[in-house]
């Protein structure tokens, strides 16, 4: 029986072939925690900007409710619903608002009292939400919460 000849630069190509995809595979095994974890920074990110979006939204909603009549601006239940309902896959989020009054000359003055002329009725809606982050980026002094302050006057 005969052992079948190799030229040696034949057989150093074949080991040479299999070191090669060594060095892939701890390649590959030292980058993919890496592309992991931008990955996830990459969707706390888009999560983070929809939510903001959505809270920007519902203020909005908030304060375009309460601006529709002097009787809305100080219903605090509805301002609060229209807001959530415009964002109902936003969890934990509140909604609070404030009326303030201005007499035309923009001097501020209480609600219940009165002004040569017609008061201003003015309401501000304040939405605030924190979305569920993959990591924490405590270190970085970011927390994640978002708000939005929407004002507007009442028609």
């Amino acid at each position: 029986m005969t052992m079948p000849f190799h030229a040696p630069h034949t057989v150093f190509k074949a080991a040479r072939r299999g070191l090669v995809r060594g060095i892939a595979l701890v390649e590959y095994a030292l980058a993919m925690p890496l592309l992991l974890l931008l990955l996830a920074v990459a969707l706390d990110y888009d999560n983070s900007l929809r939510i903001a979006t959505e809270v920007s939204a519902a203020a909005r909603a908030g304060a375009a409710f309460a601006s529709a009549s002097a009787a809305n601006s100080t219903n605090t239940t509805g301002i609060r619903a229209a807001a959530l309902n415009s964002a109902p896959d936003v969890g934990g989020m509140t909604v609070s608002s404030v009326r303030s009054c201005q007499c035309p000359g923009g001097a501020a003055v209480s609600c219940s009292g009165s002004c040569t002329g017609n008061m201003l009725i003015y309401v501000q809606v304040n939405a605030q939400a924190s979305p569920a982050a993959i990591f924490n980026y405590s270190g970085l002094g970011f927390s994640g919460s978002t708000s939005t302050q929407v004002s507007m006057r009442v028609q």
